[in-house]
C-alpha cells in the first residue's frame, strides 16, 4: 500500500524561510531511514504558494488565480510517499517525519486501482 505523508506549510515557510539547520538535518535523517528501508518512494518539498496558482474550470471558462494564498496552514509544504504493508507503518514513518519537524504531518492513503474491486471496503462507510 501507498501512503502519502503531508506536511503543512507556515507562516515562515511561506515567507520563503528555510527551515533551521537542525530541522533540515533532523527530516533528512528521515528520509534517510525511510530510503534505507526500502519503503520510500519519492520526497519532494514545494515552494511557498506565492510561486503557485490555483486553477477552477467552471462551465468551460478557466480561472487562475495566482498566490500567495492566505490561510498558510491549509497549504502544503512537501510530501513524502511510502510504500508499506499497512496503515500502522505508515503512521510509524510518518511519527519520525513530525518530530524531525517538530509538527503535526497528515497520513494519507494513495487510491489504487484494486480500491475499486467487488472486495474493496476503502469506499464503504
Amino acid at each position: 500500500m501507498r501512503y502519502m505523508i503531508i506536511n503543512k506549510a507556515d507562516a515562515e515557510s511561506e515567507a520563503g524561510v528555510l527551515p533551521s539547520e537542525d530541522v533540515a538535518t533532523a527530516v533528512g535523517q528521515a528520509v534517510e531511514a525511510m530510503s534505507k528501508a526500502g519503503v520510500l518512494l519519492f520526497a519532494e518539498g514545494v515552494h511557498r504558494s506565492a510561486l503557485g496558482a490555483r486553477v477552477k474550470v467552471e462551465g468551460g471558462r478557466r480561472t487562475v488565480t495566482d498566490g500567495p494564498f492566505t490561510e498558510a496552514k491549509e497549504l502544503i509544504g512537501g510530501v513524502i510517499v511510502v510504500e508499506v504493508r499497512n496503515r500502522d507503518e505508515a503512521v510509524e514513518w510518518a511519527a519520525r517525519l513530525a518530530e524531525a519537524l517538530g509538527d503535526e504531518v497528515e497520513v494519507r492513503r494513495v487510491v489504487e486501482e484494486a480500491d475499486f474491486g467487488p472486495d474493496s471496503d476503502v469506499y464503504q462507510s
